[in-house]
C-alpha cells in the first residue's frame, strides 16, 4: 500500500514547479530555495486538504540514562 496519495503527489509536483518559477513564498514570505523545504510545504498543504500523507515526524525526548558507577583503575607506582 502506498504510503502518500496522487493527491499529495500532484500538490508537490505543482509547488517543486512554483518554486522552478521563483513564485514559491514561505510563511514568512520570504521566497523558498531549498527544494527540501518546497517538498515540505507541499505536503503541509496536501495534508491540509485531506490528502493522504504520513504523520509530521517529531522529535523523540532523550530519557535519562543512569550512569553506570565506573570503576577508577588504580595507578601503578613506578619506581
Amino acid at each position: 500500500m502506498a504510503k502518500y496519495s496522487k493527491k499529495a503527489s500532484r500538490k508537490v509536483e505543482t509547488v517543486i514547479r512554483e518554486k522552478k518559477r521563483g513564485t514559491l513564498r514561505s510563511g514568512s514570505g520570504k521566497k523558498v530555495t531549498s527544494r527540501k523545504q518546497a517538498i515540505a510545504i507541499g505536503l503541509s498543504e496536501a495534508r491540509k486538504e485531506g490528502a493522504k500523507v504520513p504523520k509530521k515526524k517529531t522529535a523523540r525526548k532523550k530519557t535519562s540514562r543512569k550512569k553506570t558507577a565506573r570503576k577508577k583503575s588504580s595507578r601503578k607506582k613506578s619506581s
